[in-house]
């Protein structure tokens, strides 16, 4: 019987530590579940419910007090087949466009300079903080700003017949599509500058100097050294203003004294004749062109090297 407890033991003493391998294994496969569960909750809750709810209520019908649960595509139908709702996705396309082009060439020659030109990094700190200081107040007050500069009688006109450059005030400069993307390319140029200006400072100098002493003109370094690797915060910064874009309504609104149209602004109209389901099918729509034109920047540009 002595001889027999040995082993009982022994065993006994080895299936321990197999146990606590065992629990130690399951914890290391739980914990990344664990770690991200709070943010896939916070999702869930803030991104995930509310958008299948917009697209739930857009197929419920209404009239003109109230709305009714309900499976419809008379939303979808009156939204597609309306050529005024084709001109304004077109009118909200072109102001994504050209605020992307103006944004592009401003955000790459600030981001440019600030990474390359300037030399001491606590200027480049200094400089980037000046860039963001107008950042610092409301998007209404800056654009509001605007109307006293571009007005007829405003500072513009003012200096320029003053001037002798022109006979007549310019009647183009304000409440017209002129003066949305311009207020459009102040509110949204950060967007572009700090994500380009990210990919530059990530770039090896020693590739810059090599480029020079190949030969390389400083056109040529631009190009062909500096514009390929900057082209993840390109990308990035695109996605932030053209879906700022798309989305804007309160920006036509104001800039165009309501002569222009966007697809935000058609559904904040909506949703003032309490129009929910139809407002919530063009919300769906415009999601969808929106992640259209997100995937086509990612097919183009390997985000991923940003992050």
């Amino acid at each position: 019987m002595t001889v027999s407890a040995v082993p009982s033991e022994a065993s006994s003493a080895s299936a321990a530590p197999r146990g606590g391998g065992v629990r130690r294994s399951m914890l290391r496969r739980v914990a990344p579940y664990l770690q991200a569960g709070p943010l896939a909750l916070t999702l869930l809750v803030f991104l995930l419910i509310p958008i299948l709810t917009i697209v739930a209520v857009s197929f419920w019908d209404y009239d003109s007090i109230r709305i009714y649960p309900d499976f419809v595509l008379t939303n979808y139908e009156e939204l597609l087949t309306s050529p005024v709702t084709w001109k304004t996705y077109l009118n909200t396309v072109k102001f994504a466009a050209l605020t992307w082009v103006i944004t592009l060439l401003i955000g790459f020659t600030v981001a440019y300079f600030l990474a390359f030109h300037v030399q001491s990094t606590t200027w480049q700190m200094v400089l980037f903080l000046v860039c963001t200081i107008p950042f610092w107040t409301s998007n209404i007050i800056r654009m509001i700003s605007w109307i006293p500069f571009l007005g007829r009688n405003g500072l513009l006109n003012s200096g320029l017949i003053s001037a002798g450059l022109i006979d007549q005030p310019l009647e183009f400069l304000l409440f017209s599509d002129f003066a949305v993307v311009l207020a459009f390319v102040h509110l949204y140029a950060l967007f572009m500058v700090v994500p380009i200006f990210n990919s530059m400072m990530r770039i090896d100098r020693a590739l810059v100097e090599a480029a020079r002493d190949g030969g390389a003109s400083a056109a040529q370094v631009v190009w062909n050294v500096i514009l390929p690797l900057a082209k993840p915060g390109i990308a990035i910064g695109s996605i932030f203003v053209v879906t700022l874009v798309m989305g804007d309504f309160i920006t036509v609104r104001l800039m165009s004294g309501g002569q222009s149209a966007s697809i935000g602004l058609m559904i904040a109209n909506e949703i003032s004749l309490l129009q929910y389901p139809a407002a919530a099918a063009n919300a769906v729509v415009l999601l969808a062109v929106v992640l259209i034109m997100v995937v086509a920047m990612l097919r183009i540009v390997d985000i991923r090297k940003e992050l």
